[in-house]
């Protein structure tokens, strides 16, 4: 049976290849889309979400639902046309189609995690954390009807891509962040320690555009492409970050894991902002107070690149996996 996932997203470039990507792989079916800032204003993220949804003809039913505009910071947030394009698209402009099917209210999530509850419903945040924040904050006793939370965020003794240190997703409303995973069970965490290594080759994506099932991915990861191409000449393709956390919902053994407390620097600006830190002390575990007041999270840290790149490139060229 696929499984039923809520996707929190800024939507970008790479969390809309996510999007088509959960469309494809028929273990994963996306229940509800909740947009948010962050790459792109939520008024953007909303009408990326619609236009995907009509270019693949995906069921309308699908709830799409109007999340945070700011961060918990009380912040004015920052966009990134230079990463994902104007419009969060790359070259591409949608048509901006945000009345159909557009909830703005956060009872319709509850309403969500209801009706799937005994389904195993998993939340997967590839973008900011504020709405998830928000959840806990209004809504705690039904985020434990959640199976599963999937974040993309966080660098684990690897460089960061907002800072030095910090990823752009926890630096972007570190208060979030922090409450999220203070808050949260059944955490798996999907930093940059793996997600920079899920890379798409221009061959990979060439390949893609001819098997024809996705053919707006190729605009999309040229353009994703040139922008880290610029800024790390030695790279040789476009991070998946948000893809390879959607896929880590049904393949589990594309990771190594360690299971670790973590705390999210709440500086208000500098290096160390958003900054995720795991306590590997090796005796905490034995210290029982302390133990029992952490909660540990799931932290993938290895990734298997040729099984990420076997099963990539299965869905999206509709091969048979073998």
């Amino acid at each position: 049976m696929a499984k039923k996932v809520l996707v929190f997203g800024d939507i970008g470039i790479d969390d809309t290849v996510a999007l088509i990507y959960a469309f494809l792989d028929d273990a994963i079916d996306v229940v509800g889309v909740v947009a948010d800032y962050g790459n792109v204003s939520r008024d953007k993220a909303m009408a990326n979400v619609n236009y995907i949804r009509r270019l693949f003809d995906i069921d309308p039913d699908i709830e799409i639902i109007l999340g945070a505009e700011i961060p918990m910071t009380g912040e004015k947030p920052e966009f990134f046309p230079e990463i994902h394009g104007e419009y969060g698209l790359g070259p591409i402009k949608p048509p901006l189609h945000n009345a159909e099917g557009v909830e703005e209210n956060f009872f319709e999530v509850v309403e969500i995690i209801k009706r799937y509850r005994d389904q195993d419903l998993v939340i997967v945040n590839i973008g900011r954390l504020t709405s998830l924040a928000t959840m806990f904050i209004l809504y705690p006793y039904i985020m434990e009807n959640v199976h599963g939370i999937y974040i993309m965020g966080g660098a684990f003794w690897v460089p960061g891509n907002a800072t030095a240190v910090s990823e752009a997703n926890f630096y972007g409303d570190p208060i979030a962040a922090q409450l999220v995973l203070k808050n949260a069970h059944d955490v798996t965490i999907v930093p940059l320690n793996v997600t920079t290594q899920a890379i798409a080759t221009p061959q990979m994506v060439d390949y893609i555009d001819q098997a024809g099932r996705a053919q707006i991915v190729k605009p999309l990861l040229d353009y994703y492409y040139r922008y880290y191409k610029q800024r790390n000449p030695r790279i040789q393709g476009s991070p998946l970050h948000d893809v390879v956390t959607l896929m880590a919902i049904v393949y589990d053994d594309l990771f190594a894991f360690r299971f670790l407390p973590v705390d999210i620097v709440q500086a208000a600006d500098g290096i160390v902002r958003g900054q995720s830190i795991a306590d590997i002390r090796p005796y905490v575990d034995v210290l029982e107070n302390e133990a029992e007041e952490e909660k540990h999270h799931r932290i993938a840290l290895e990734l298997d690149y040729w099984k990420f790149y076997h099963y990539f490139m299965a869905t999206m060229t509709g091969q048979v996996n073998q």
